[in-house]
């Protein structure tokens, strides 16, 4: 098996695919052409620096820089994990909630498998750590922004019935148990659907790229193995802490539910 060089040319006859797009949004007046434009142009130029950045990075193998590019990383997904959800925490708690499970859930377990299954030389090396952090990242954060929605969305239109629990004499723990329970399982729905399509409805990115590539089949299946039971770690652990510690937040010490901590409704 051969690798496959792609020239821009090949990128440009790919980019064409996106007329289809643009045609359609104007036959359905669906208004989307704008939007379609800006995103591939944002692709395009997003992909092209991650390129450049990570060719210089893999050159260099340092530690100190192979941390920050993760913590930008992880910078951006707390950003959107926040952004995408109709009500929030007010104030700093607001980025830092979503941001600190995301990092605390990515680190452990990037390190675990890096320190343990993968062991590349040195550990640290940002050829093997950046694109497996990416991954499990993208997941946790899709899975963390998706609980503390279903957390903070709900807490409001349940606010009399956990308010009755409350005056009932239950803990705030107990009063939330429910809702807490009802948001993990929306932000492990996504990685849970995910794992058990793949291999037969659909055939990972990660895999197909290896195997285009000239990676044998065998250890290229041998990876993504791998790395979903990564991602449905990470993504458990960071839904997890986010949302138990997004149900403190909405409650205190004399055990009141605090919805005036929850930013208005978008």
């Amino acid at each position: 098996m051969t690798f496959v060089e792609l020239t821009y040319w090949d990128i440009a006859l790919a980019a064409l695919l996106l007329t289809v797009n643009a045609g359609l949004s104007i036959w359905l007046r669906l208004g989307m052409e704008r939007q379609l434009a800006i995103a591939a142009i944002r692709m395009v130029v997003q992909l092209t620096l991650v390129g450049l950045v990570l060719k210089a990075l893999f050159a260099t193998v340092s530690p100190w820089l192979t941390g920050a590019v993760a913590l930008v990383m992880i910078g951006f997904a707390g950003y959107e994990a926040t952004a995408r959800q109709a009500r929030r925490l007010s104030g700093p708690w607001g980025y830092g909630l979503g941001t600190m499970a995301i990092l605390f859930a990515c680190t452990l377990v990037t390190a675990f498998a890096l320190t343990t299954q993968i062991q590349p030389d040195p550990w640290y090396s940002p050829q093997f750590a950046i694109p497996l952090l990416g991954m499990i990242l993208g997941n946790c954060m899709t899975g963390v922004s998706l609980g503390l929605n279903q957390l903070f969305g709900r807490a409001g239109k349940e606010r009399l019935a956990i308010e009755a629990m409350l005056a009932l004499g239950y803990t705030r723990q107990e009063a939330l148990k429910p809702l807490v329970r009802e948001s993990v399982r929306s932000g492990l729905i996504p990685i849970v659907n995910s794992m058990a399509a793949t291999g037969l409805v659909a055939l990972p990115g990660m895999m197909t790229g290896q195997i285009l590539a000239g990676v044998d089949p065998v250890q290229a299946v041998k990876y993504q193995m791998l790395i979903m039971f990564l991602i449905a770690g990470g993504t458990a652990i960071g839904v997890l802490v986010a949302v138990v510690a997004g149900s403190g937040r909405l409650s205190d010490e004399r055990h009141r539910l605090r919805l005036d901590r929850l930013t208005p409704i978008k």
